[in-house]
């Protein structure tokens, strides 16, 4: 079934600005669970831990700190400690957000309102080209832009025009990866939803199993893509203020 996209348009200088109404709302909701979850596991916190959420959060931060170390010093990485923190469990709930129900409005468009925000372009391209400059603006602070400049020359100054190109592949390839990964878990829960919910009893039943067996698996790909984006993340930020790059 083909769904309808909310939108809202206006223009900014002449130019046409197109906001997908949808992926905005999942955005905004993502970050309030994530946001009251945090809240409400962390509020009790105590020296030596009595409950589960208080151990969960200090497992996460350890396993974090842990993606940091395997590619910088902890001193020029611990800086970034909580930003890591922060988008591996906004990735991953983003992720994991659009598997339990999909909401589609009885209208002639069926517009689809519930999704994963990562599972638009839109989306992962920003939270990628966001990281990007976050890792020049670091780099030139850690380096001075002299310095900074002068590792695009190293080792050969022919390869400048090389290193510049890595710098866009790097945004497409942290991006895109995240939703193309996603993309396709939602396209796919979306059709064997649809051949559940068709009326056909043999359909839903044969339908059934294989969606929820899906959805695990998907759960696994959310955590898993958090992960690699955020140990990604990492690897370039190391390479521009760690002095050993």
């Amino acid at each position: 079934m083909d769904h309808g996209t909310p939108t809202f348009q206006t223009n900014l200088f002449g130019i046409p600005i197109v906001f997908d109404l949808a992926t905005c709302f999942m955005i905004v909701v993502t970050s309030l669970i994530v946001f009251f979850i945090l809240f409400f596991m962390t509020r009790k916190l105590s020296i030596r831990p009595t409950g589960k959420a208080q151990v969960l959060v200090e497992w996460l931060m350890d396993f974090v700190r842990g993606i940091i170390t395997s590619n910088m010093a902890w001193r020029d990485g611990g800086r970034f400690h909580f930003l890591a923190l922060t988008l591996i469990v906004f990735i991953f709930a983003a992720n994991l957000i659009g598997i339990p129900f999909t909401f589609v409005a009885p209208d002639a468009e069926h517009t689809l309102w519930w999704k994963s925000p990562t599972a638009d372009p839109t989306v992962t391209l920003t939270l990628a080209a966001l990281m990007i400059v976050m890792t020049h603006y670091y780099g030139v602070k850690a380096k001075g832009f002299k310095e900074y400049a002068k590792d695009y020359a190293k080792p050969l100054p022919f390869l400048v025009p090389i290193k510049i190109l890595e710098e866009f592949t790097y945004n497409l390839t942290l991006g895109l990866r995240l939703y193309g990964n996603i993309f396709a878990g939602e396209i796919l829960l979306t059709l064997l939803l649809g051949l559940v919910t068709s009326g056909s009893v043999i359909a839903a039943v044969g339908g059934f199993i294989p969606m929820m067996v899906w959805q695990g698996f998907k759960t696994f790909l959310g955590a898993l893509q958090a992960f690699i984006f955020v140990m990604l993340s990492m690897v370039y930020l190391s390479h521009k203020v760690s002095e050993d790059h």
